[in-house]
């Protein structure tokens, strides 16, 4: 019984983490390689990190979508940022990245137990990746699962997490 309670417990504080993330990173150029043999590349636009959580859906991934489309980080004539990718002709590079969910709260190993297994979450990432066609925009990806490589120039720097529960950006 103790060893439900306990498991329970573990399962209530990690419930906090059962969003959608991305991480963000507006770049000058980025690119993904596997095995050495690059499988995505863009130039100016957003290198985006995804995680899926256990509980994330459809829905999630479409507000994600619409708020990496719409998020104006790119700066207008004046230096300000007042411009999202469309408007700059700026490309996405989406890369899955189970590892947003890594959490050392206990030990000194990262425990992943909050993210959604691949046959959860590449469907989502994949519904990420439609939805930002589906915007108009120019979309490359890493491939999911697999040791990847990715560098980047980072343009600012500029580097915001978005993370989306049950439809809504939190």
């Amino acid at each position: 019984m103790c060893g439900t309670i306990q498991f329970c417990a573990e399962i209530c504080e990690l419930s906090t983490f059962f969003e959608m993330r991305a991480v963000v990173q507006r770049v000058s150029s980025a690119s993904v390689a596997v095995g050495g043999t690059v499988v995505g590349e863009i130039g100016s636009g957003m290198l985006v990190f995804v995680g899926v959580g256990a509980a994330d859906t459809d829905k999630d991934a479409t507000t994600l979508a619409a708020k990496l489309a719409g998020a104006r980080i790119f700066n207008d004539r004046r230096g300000k940022m007042n411009l999202s990718i469309s408007e700059v002709g700026g490309s996405v590079l989406v890369v899955s990245q189970f590892t947003l969910y890594g959490t050392v709260q206990r030990g000194r190993r990262p425990s992943f137990s909050a993210a959604a297994s691949p046959a959860i979450a590449e469907p989502l990432v994949e519904k990420v990746v439609t939805e930002l066609v589906g915007h108009g925009l120019e979309v490359a990806t890493g491939q999911f699962g697999a040791m990847m490589e990715v560098e980047l120039v980072n343009n600012g720097p500029v580097t915001l997490g978005i993370e989306v529960r049950d439809g809504v950006v939190i």
